[in-house]
């Protein structure tokens, strides 16, 4: 019996995109689901398909840049759900433009949401976790955070880093006293993401994290973050390629920086690879 199996799931952001896939893999491995979002209607629709599929999910709206709503959410998923043993932080902003276009506000924004919506959420769950020795917290990062390349959303990029450092420092902590703690690492996959994200400097062009990654679907990632739980990995990335990436930044930060500024004026700004026919292009 895996770690999903008659568990209670509680996700942030999973009312659509890849919060939506993983809340339904969750499910198809046999969790009950609490699917948080502040688009609640998003998170209804999330909900009716793992109820369809004949599992088991309810909708809660949630706002991760407030403590009382965070703190509603978690008490009206244990009501309907039972204890979480599984809790996921994947609420997160998007947004576009040069540094020096970004007002502090959307500084505050982004680290607000992205990074300290996932302190708030542990600060309710990581001490109940702690008490009774078990539990699984997961955190959503970002490749922008592994390795320098979003030079053209260096506050999403900051809010990301932060995150992988929350995830490694916690699991030093918590995994002795029983709790897992896993940091889901996603690479270029398809999703509507951008389609919202904030616009702060006109024809930026996104910067990705490379041409020698393929685009992956929402579900594929989604299967990639459950094996990897099931697993006990605590780094959980979506493409395995970013290792060799991660070896040569860390052979020299300073050449691999240089290395991403000729590649940019060059040309090349790192978007993935596309598979058409597979995503119906």
């Amino acid at each position: 019996m895996g770690i999903f199996t008659g568990n209670s799931a509680l996700i942030f952001g999973a009312g659509r995109n890849i919060g939506r896939a993983i809340a339904r893999e969750f499910a198809r491995r046999g969790a009950r689901v609490g699917i948080a979002d502040l688009d609640f209607e998003g998170a209804t629709e999330a909900a009716a398909l793992i109820q369809a599929e004949g599992g088991q999910a309810i909708a809660l709206r949630c706002d991760v840049t407030s403590s009382d709503s965070l703190r509603e959410a978690a008490a009206a998923a244990e009501a309907a759900l039972g204890e979480i043993g599984i809790v996921m932080n994947n609420a997160g902003l998007l947004h576009s433009g040069n540094p020096e276009d970004f007002p502090f506000s959307e500084w505050e924004r982004m680290i607000g949401c992205n990074l300290m919506g996932m302190v708030r959420s542990l600060e309710i769950f990581l001490p109940k976790m702690l008490a009774r020795g078990s539990g699984h917290i997961v955190n959503t990062a970002s490749f922008a955070g592994l390795y320098p390349y979003a030079a053209s959303r260096i506050p999403y990029a900051v809010s990301k880093a932060g995150v992988i450092s929350l995830s490694e420092n916690l699991a030093i902590y918590a995994i002795p006293k029983g709790v897992r703690v896993s940091c889901f690492c996603p690479g270029p996959v398809m999703t509507t993401s951008p389609h919202g994200m904030k616009i702060f400097s006109a024809n930026v062009p996104m910067r990705g994290p490379g041409g020698h990654l393929w685009l992956k679907s929402q579900e594929e990632v989604a299967t990639i973050l459950a094996e990897g739980m099931e697993a006990g990995r605590i780094m959980i990335p979506t493409h395995p390629e970013v290792r060799a990436t991660l070896l040569e930044w860390a052979a020299s930060p300073d050449d691999f920086i240089h290395k991403q500024i000729a590649s940019f004026e060059a040309g090349n700004i790192g978007q993935p690879q596309v598979d058409r026919a597979k995503f119906g292009l």
